[in-house]
């Protein structure tokens, strides 16, 4: 009996223990912050997703992490009901940039604050901030990896390539494909560069939904149309799940094997099946984009606009979203080749190399 009233007392003082904690805990807690992704169908939505989960809860937040597998009808749901539920501050990586109007107006209604997250949120005012990286930059470092492996700049050439897009309903699709063409440009208007298929401008080779399956058919028609009897040197890739695709479609035809080199593809976000790849000699090159300063940077925000102090920001003239320039804070892409993988991945912890092996 005596064991068993001190079994009773110590479970009691736990209960009590654990109610007083919880209500510290709820004295602590400076809001909810919903946190609305498009897909898990690639990783660094997953990592996007659990890196500002994991900083918003260390700085006292509470957190409603929702997905929506690429479908535009259920993330908007999913954005209705974070405002109905009271989150006072939203942070929205958008399927479709232009679907939000209607629900953001509702919110704005409420006092609710919005970020975008890596993809501008287009027409309509009640946007408050933008959290991303230099999407023209990465562009940029996608197409320069390219005239650097084939050489253009020391004058070799001509070379075949081919063209890529991101998705037309994604803002940034249009910042990577003209940094990559203000590159490329000059040696497509001498000649040094050719696109066998005449397939260029983003009406031509957007890829819906990031899609590595389309790009992968796309790619197979353009090597049996142009292709059976000339080599294709460079493929211009804006995302690392297009690139699967696409190495999927050349390796298909016998690229990389035998006496026929693999044509050079660029990505990016440096996704695991990438890397390997890349360490494999059959992916060029990636867009290095480390979610967890990304992360760091929309969590500022939200605490800045929670506290009622200013919000940093470091442009404030490059993202116009059809009624508004949006203020925004934009981080540097780096780009990362075979040589550089363990110093940009692994040192910096992103990944293990058991991860890569």
């Amino acid at each position: 009996m005596k064991l068993f009233n001190t079994m009773v007392s110590v479970l009691a003082l736990s209960v009590a223990t654990a109610g007083f904690g919880g209500g510290a805990a709820h004295a602590q807690d400076k809001g909810a912050v919903g946190i609305a992704m498009p897909t898990k169908s690639s990783a660094r939505w997953i990592a996007d997703g659990d890196n500002i989960v994991k900083q918003l809860k260390a700085h006292g937040y509470t957190t409603d992490l929702q997905y929506a597998d690429d479908d535009i009808p259920n993330q908007l749901s999913q954005v209705e009901n974070m405002v109905t539920k009271g989150d006072k501050v939203l942070v929205i990586a958008s399927i479709d940039g232009t679907t939000l109007s209607d629900v953001l107006k509702q919110a704005a209604a409420r006092g609710v604050k919005i970020i975008a997250y890596d993809r501008l949120i287009r027409g309509t005012p009640n946007v408050d901030y933008y959290a991303t990286f230099d999407n023209f930059k990465v562009g940029v470092l996608q197409a320069q990896s390219l005239v650097d492996g084939l050489g253009l700049a020391s004058g070799k050439g001509p070379f075949n390539i081919e063209l890529f897009g991101g998705s037309p309903d994604d803002n940034n699709a249009y910042f990577f494909y003209n940094g990559a063409l203000s590159v490329l440009k000059p040696y497509l208007d001498s000649g040094k560069l050719v696109v066998r298929s005449g397939q260029m401008g983003m009406d031509k080779v957007s890829t819906l939904r990031w899609d590595g399956a389309t790009a992968q058919a796309r790619m197979d028609n353009i090597l049996s149309a142009y292709y059976t009897d000339k080599h294709l040197d460079a493929v211009l890739s804006p995302y690392d799940g297009i690139s699967i695709g696409i190495i999927s479609s050349l390796k298909g035809v016998g690229y990389g094997s035998g006496d026929t080199k693999m044509a050079l593809v660029s990505g990016q976000d440096c996704e695991i099946p990438s890397i390997k790849a890349i360490i494999a000699g059959e992916q060029f090159s990636s867009i290095f984009k480390d979610t967890r300063l990304l992360a760091k940077v929309t969590v500022d925000m939200v605490d800045a606009m929670m506290s009622g102090k200013p919000v940093v920001t470091n442009d404030t003239t490059s993202y116009n979203n059809g009624v508004k320039v949006v203020p925004s804070y934009l981080l540097k892409p780096v780009v990362v080749e075979k040589n550089n993988v363990d110093d940009v991945l692994v040192k910096s912890g992103y990944y293990t190399q058991a991860q890569l092996n």
